[in-house]
Order: C-alpha cells, then structure tokens, then sequence
C-alpha cells in the first residue's frame, strides 16, 4: 500500500506543529534510500525518517534505530555539510502531490545564515531526496542521481537546476457537483470510476478511489456508464468526504491480514468501508500508523528474505540427497534382481553331467519348487560348467557385498531426508526472525551452512557440502545461544498449559531438559513435526480428554500434516523418551505410546492458538 495525497495531507498537518523549531542533532543513512534525522526540541528529541525507495517511500517520527555502515554514504556526508545542526522552519506539502518539503536554516561556510530545502519526493521507482537551495533553485545534491540520458524532463545532479516532476494535469480542487460531473465526463463512459478517480483527481491512491466508490453503494468493476442520477450524487458526496475535506480530525486505524491477524494489510486516515471484516486496531495519530504499517511491512520482508534463503539451502541439500536416494534404491533393486544368480549355480552344479563345453544356453528343473519348472540359464560357451557356476557365485556375491553396503546407505539417507523435512517445517512456521536464527545456528551445528559457532569448545564449524554433517549433542538446549528459547505457550480449555516447541532446538530443549518424566509428550505419527509437551502433577498420568485432544490439535497444526484429516498422534510420558547417541536434533525414540486419531476443528484451533501467550 502507498501512500497517497490525502493521507500524505493529513500527516503533514500533523508532523508540522512537532517538527518546527527542532534542531537537527545528527544525520544518519542506514539504508541506501532511507535518511534517518535525529531532532531535538526543548526536553523531547525524536527521530524523522525519510524514505526514498519504490516501494517504501514515506516519511514519519519514528523509535527504530538502526544500525548505520561503517563509512556514511556521499549523500550523507553532504546533508551533515550543509543541515546538521540547523533548525526546521517549516514542513510543507505541495498542494496535494506527494511532495514534502523541509526548510532548515543553518549556517553557511561564510558564517551566514541560510535556508536550505530537504525535499522528497514519493513517486514509485522514481522517488527521490534532493537537496536545494531555493534561492537560486540549484540542486546541491540528490540521493538518487540521473542525467537525460534517464529523464528527457530533468536531471538530478549537483548544480543542476531544480524541476518539479511533470505535471499530470489532475484536479486539485473541485467547486461543486456539477464541477465533479463534468470532470467525470472528460473520461470514457466504459472506464472504471476508480480508474476515472485515479487519472483525473489529485491526492487519491487506489485505495482511496475504491473506498470512494465502495462507500457510494458501487463496486469496483463499476463503469461510469453504469452510474444513474443517484449513484453520481452519491459518488461526489463520498469524494467531498474523503477526498476533499481535508483538515478534518482524522480517525487513523491499522488493518491486518485475516490469515495471521498481525500482519498489517492497509493503513487509513479514517475507517473505511472496503477492509470492514479484517481485524483491525485505532491508534493516536496517523504518524503512528504509517510507522506502524511500514516497520511491520520492512520486518515481514526481512523475514520472507531471511526464511527464503534457508529454505533454498535445505531445499538444495534435500534434492541433492533424494538423487542420491534415487541411486541407492537403483543399486538395491538390481542387487536384490542379481540374487537369482545363486539359484543359477546351484543348479548348474546339480547338472553338471548336462552340460557340455560351447554350450550357450542350458534348460534345467528348478527342483527348489514342487512343481519342477524348467529354467533357462545363459551360459559363457568359452568356459565349463563348473567355472560357469563359479562366474554367477561371484555375481551373486557382488551382488550380496553392494546390498549389505548399500542398505545402511539408504537407511541414513531417509533418516537425514526425515530431518531436513523437519527444518523445512521449522522454517515454514517461524514468525520472527529471533527462530530463524535458531534454525540457522542449527543449520550451521550440522554442517549444512558454514559458520562460526559462539561456543568454540563444543560445537565445532561444519562446512558446506562436507562428508560429515557433525554429530549433535545429546544435551541440546543447554545452550540457547545468542536469542533466549521462548516456546510457545497455550492455555487448554480447561486451563491447562500445553508447551509446543518452534524448531528442532527448541524441541529438544522442551523434551530433554524442560519435561518432566512424568509429563506427557505428544508428536505427530512418523512425520515432522513439533514436539508438544502436557506437565503434569506428580500424582497425575493423564491429563483430562479434552486437554489430551487439544494438545494433539496443536500437535497436527505444528506440522507438516496441518490441514489433515484423521492424522495420528502418538503420545507417552517423557520418562519414555530416549535420544540415541548422535541422533539429529528435534528426534528421539520411544518404544511404549498411545496413538490418537484426530480432525483438528478449526473452531478449536482458533480459540486455541489465541490463548498463546
């Protein structure tokens, strides 16, 4: 979502009051196209961000720090020059384009005061941060630059004189109904009311064209020449309301997805219409929903980027080792295939007196059946009978040799496979980069990815693509290195808490060291999963049905059978659980359970996963 005119109105409105008279403390550039000025008024000091990106551009006060390179960027260096320690005489936007622009006085390199303007620029993939002197209309310097060799209209160089972006011949204002109709009659009668807003009405994004449209008592896919004398009426009603009463008291609200609940979907000045159904929240002001919604939105990126590349390198190493299974299961049918040839010897020798050198082929009675059928055995006419049996004795032992070497082979291959499904369902379910780390930190214990370890004494570095993935602990979870393990917490209907573990460390810290012997332990039947833990008191064995029944729902949510039907559960006390020596992190063995049939309701779940803590 951008940020359009009318929202962009709103916010400078209210921005103005608190950033005027501040002083510009430090300036600093975290990102290549975000600027980040750290203001000072009597007894408050915040900080203003600037953005400049394609997707992101905005400005608002905001509480994040983030960490700055090691050598400032040229731009940078150029605004500590010319702003830093200078004042803000005034935050203005022009008309309703999303252009902002900052005037700071400060001191010349004469000793002079000066005005400077800071204006940005939220246009898509051509937003823009320029420095200005308004004065004599020079660009001092631009955070991105480009010559006509981009831009037949401007260029945005140092000494280059500063142009507005063209015009887009929008309407700014409009004087009354009948103004707003024939403004609408300009467009095409076939076109889209939103379209027709979008192209001929300054300040509205495409959320605001369909709120506008939406709350007239049209759709979307409504045509103008679908509109009647009632629809036109509402229509500028609902644009006089949105889209021009600007100054009005705002009432901003943060809308999120309906999938998750937390992730935010959209940001309003006021409540609108189109979102209505989605969980939502009122904040303050529309600073803070702005912030809101972009740190959230630049997390949730981080977040994506971050579980998309370590689910490229487990998808890797799991292609890789299903060719390599492919092989064994290859070499294991033709092995087995290959057995044959010891029946071949045996009654090659029972038959010797049947064969007679130069022979190709010899037809013979397979006495090892009752019914005496006859074989066909191919023969190597160069050699005779005895050494023909000895040749299949030898292929039969070959092939003997590669089944007994191939076996355990393919039998660590499906354990490895079981537990590279496993990390993709840790990194599938991850909601904060904080378990992402901790899937990596495994990733690099086991040799998947290189990498140093913080605990150089006992976990050694593996590396990418080695012969050995290293053999892990079987005390995991002592250490919860660089973040604290926090397992996920729910409430059972009848109060109980049930603990779910986020990733295969966590599972093992939850089963190995948090658990009880007397706890009861919970997995879903031979796929990967979470491991879901039930404390019990010391004179308890089970807890009560339905506090069994949702801790086995949360068992299949927390799982690569979400979304199952009639999955079994398997569950035991944890006394029962054993880790055998080098087993992969996130498995144990256990020889006594019970086996729990069940649909999770989504009902249930939901009420659930809302008491998490």
């Amino acid at each position: 979502m951008a940020l359009d005119g009318i929202t962009l109105s709103y916010l400078t409105a209210e921005l103005a009051p608190q950033l005027v008279g501040a002083r510009i403390d430090k300036i600093q550039q975290p990102e290549k196209e975000e600027v980040h000025l750290i203001l000072h008024q009597p007894g408050a000091s915040f900080r203003l961000l600037l953005n400049a990106s394609a997707t992101g551009a905005r400005l608002h006060l905001t509480k994040e720090s983030k960490k700055n390179p090691v050598s400032p960027p040229m731009f940078c260096m150029i605004l500590r020059k010319h702003i830093e320690g200078g004042k803000i005489l005034g935050l203005t936007q022009l008309g309703l384009e999303r252009i902002v622009t900052l005037s700071i006085q400060n001191y010349n390199e004469f000793g002079d005061l000066a005005t400077l303007q800071l204006t940005l620029e939220i246009m898509g993939k051509h937003s823009n941060l320029l420095l200005v002197d308004p004065k004599t209309g020079i660009i001092l310097d631009g955070m991105r630059r480009y010559s006509h060799a981009l831009s037949r209209h401007r260029e945005v160089l140092p000494g280059r004189p500063y142009l507005l972006p063209p015009s887009q011949g929008k309407v700014e204002e409009v004087s009354g109904e009948d103004a707003f109709r024939q403004i609408l009659y300009t467009e095409d009668l076939e076109h889209k009311l939103t379209d027709i807003l979008l192209a001929r009405f300054n300040g509205i994004g495409p959320e605001l064209a369909l709120e506008i449209v939406v709350t007239s008592s049209l759709d979307g896919k409504t045509r103008l020449s679908d509109c009647g004398e009632i629809d036109l009426v509402r229509l500028y009603q609902a644009y006089a309301r949105l889209g021009q009463q600007r100054g009005a008291n705002p009432d901003p609200r943060l809308y999120f997805r309906l999938d998750d609940g937390r992730t935010p979907a959209a940001f309003t000045f006021v409540p609108f219409q189109q979102y209505e159904g989605l969980p939502m929240t009122t904040l303050s002001s529309v600073n803070e929903v702005i912030a809101r919604f972009f740190e959230s939105k630049a997390s949730h990126n981080t977040l994506e980027a971050k579980r998309g590349s370590l689910l490229k390198v487990v998808q890797e190493f799991r292609a890789h080792l299903a060719r390599k299974l492919t092989i064994y299961e290859e070499t294991l049918a033709t092995a087995r295939e290959s057995f044959k040839y010891q029946r071949f010897g045996e009654l090659i020798t029972a038959n010797l007196y049947r064969i007679s050198p130069g022979m190709e082929v010899v037809e013979v009675e397979n006495y090892h059946e009752p019914e005496l059928p006859l074989v066909r055995i191919p023969l190597d006419p160069r050699l005779n009978a005895i050494d023909n049996a000895q040749r299949f004795y030898k292929l039969y032992n070959k092939a003997k040799a590669a089944l007994q070497k191939t076996e355990p082979l393919r039998q660590a291959g499906l354990t490895e496979l079981e537990y590279l499904d496993s990390l993709m369902v840790s990194l599938k379910q991850a909601s904060s980069l904080e378990e992402l780390e901790e899937v990596h930190t495994e990733l690099v214990e086991q040799g998947y990815l290189a990498g140093r370890k913080e605990d150089k004494k006992n976990r050694p570095v593996g590396k990418q693509g080695g012969k050995s993935r290293g053999k892990s602990s079987s005390k995991q979870g002592d250490k919860p290195g660089k973040f604290p393990i926090k397992l996920r917490v729910f409430q059972s209907s009848q109060g109980q808490p049930i603990l779910v573990g986020k990733n295969n460390k966590q599972n093992d810290y939850l089963t190995l060291k948090r658990g009880k012997p007397g706890d009861l332990w919970l997995h879903v039947k031979n796929i990967p999963g979470s491991h879901v833990l039930v404390p019990l008191a010391d004179d308890e064995e089970f807890p009560d049905d339905v506090t069994l029944e949702e801790a086995a729902a949360l068992a299949i949510h927390f799982s690569q059978a979400r979304g199952s039907s009639q999955v079994p559960v398997d569950y035991t006390h944890v006394r029962q659980l054993k880790k055998p020596n080098g087993a992969k992190p996130g498995m144990v063995i256990y020889e006594q359970n019970w086996t729990l049939y069940l649909t999770p309701k989504p009902e249930v779940l939901e009420t659930l996963l809302s008491t998490e803590a």
